[in-house]
């Protein structure tokens, strides 16, 4: 499942490896129309924000599984100094992901925030982390409803102060924050910032980390608060919660699993079509896409649980063993095959490298995802073969743990990989 959902999120992520704001607005750059708007409407149909949810479900489970073994083991309070260790390294992990290695689009830091507020959680009943996850989805969608009622009231301010313009009247201060909100998004929007952003993507390596650490450093302080707490921390209990009730582990039959994958497909992919089909009725304005950010966490929601049901299915089959395989050497090498995401995108589209940035349209990037998939499912099992770890998980076990694990297997020992919270 991990491997699975890995390949999902290189998929939403490859738009902002390789496209200057396109990664929730196709107009913005690589292409809208015929196959790229296909591209579109197939990614935010099944994997916009589910593919997130997953692997925040997953890592939840992760650390739930870390301390539970553990405790089993009677580590006493030696499992809390692991735990917030591994925790205190992920999180600088993440910065040197963000701003070194060029990805503003992290999620490493924001796991590692969310992963200190899940240890008071975890020892909660199942159906108590339930209703904690709706909670705080609750909360998250309310903020959005609220921040899409600003941008309309921004946006009538805006257009109130256009005719004061016309009629020589002066602008209220009401009126001047409004416009000078929208004429930053539209500037955000414009194809001279994709062009400037192009141009210092393909420059050279400390150039692109100046010019992406004000990002990086924006996505770190304001994420916190308004996003993180309603899309991870929610996932990562309600993950928990299905561990708990024996779900994640194919436990179930297959009538549970198939009749959560027609349920909550039905019900997340209809909000979804529905997102997608005002979008494209409003011409991807601003007010459309931000009218959709109200039913988004919604629906996302039960796509990302129909998607479990699926995978679920899927393990559950006796047939594609060696994919099957091949998935699981891909998620026990979660870490280390998440940054070589990163690296190799690095490599391609900034100037670092190639310097492709802006080159490819939208549908055509995904030939680089089927590319970077096959690649790590032939090394991933080839790497296992010969060693317990990936590279990193490798590291970080031996910063967590504050000792030198073995790394490289001895001749003829079979390839059983100990789980780890991300791999």
């Amino acid at each position: 499942m991990r491997g699975i959902v890995l390949f999902g999120i290189l998929l939403m992520n490859i738009n902002g490896f390789g496209l200057a704001g396109a990664y929730g607005d196709p107009t913005v750059s690589g292409g809208a129309t015929g196959w790229n708007l296909y591209t579109w409407i197939g990614t935010n149909m099944f994997f916009e924000g589910t593919m997130r949810a997953l692997f925040s479900l997953l890592f939840g489970v992760g650390m739930f599984i870390l301390l539970s073994r553990m405790e089993q083991k009677g580590a006493g309070i030696k499992a809390a100094d692991i735990y917030f260790r591994r925790l205190l390294w992920l999180l600088i992990f993440g910065l040197i992901h963000g701003y070194l290695l060029l990805w503003t689009g992290e999620i490493l830091y924001d796991y590692a925030l969310m992963g200190f507020l899940v240890f008071s959680f975890r020892n909660l009943k199942a159906k108590t982390l339930l209703l904690s996850a709706l909670l705080l989805f609750s909360i998250g969608t309310v903020w959005s409803y609220f921040e899409y009622k600003q941008n309309m009231e921004m946006l009538e301010q805006v257009e109130l102060a256009n005719k004061y313009k016309t009629s020589g009247k002066p602008l209220t201060s009401e009126m001047e924050e409004a416009t000078a909100s929208w004429a930053e998004i539209e500037k955000s929007r414009s194809p001279e910032t994709v062009m400037e952003t192009t141009q210092n993507m393909r420059k050279d390596y400390f150039s692109v980390v100046a010019f992406l650490a004000p990002k990086n450093m924006e996505t770190d302080t304001s994420w916190f608060y308004r996003y993180d707490v309603w899309d991870i921390l929610s996932m990562m209990l309600l993950g928990i919660a299905l561990f708990k009730w024996n779900i994640l582990s194919a436990g179930k039959s297959y009538k549970f699993y198939g009749l959560a994958v027609l349920v909550c497909y039905a019900i997340g992919l209809s909000v979804n079509y529905y997102e997608v089909k005002s979008i494209i009725a409003g011409n991807f304005s601003f007010q459309a896409i931000s009218k959709a950010g109200i039913t988004y966490d919604l629906g996302r929601l039960f796509v990302a649980m129909g998607h479990v049901g699926l995978i679920m299915i899927f393990c559950k089959l006796p047939v594609l063993k060696w994919l099957q395989n091949s998935l699981s050497a891909v998620g026990k090498m979660a870490l280390t095959n998440y940054v070589m995401h990163s690296v190799i995108c690095m490599f391609i589209f900034t100037g670092v490298g190639f310097g492709l940035f802006g080159t490819f349209q939208r549908y055509e990037l995904l030939f680089i995802v089927f590319g970077i998939w096959i690649f790590q499912l032939i090394v991933s099992p080839i790497w296992l073969r010969y060693f317990y770890f990936g590279p990193l998980e490798w590291v970080w076990r031996n910063l967590s743990y504050k000792k030198i694990h073995l790394l490289r297997r001895k001749a003829a020992e079979p390839a059983v990989v100990p789980e780890s919270p991300i791999g």
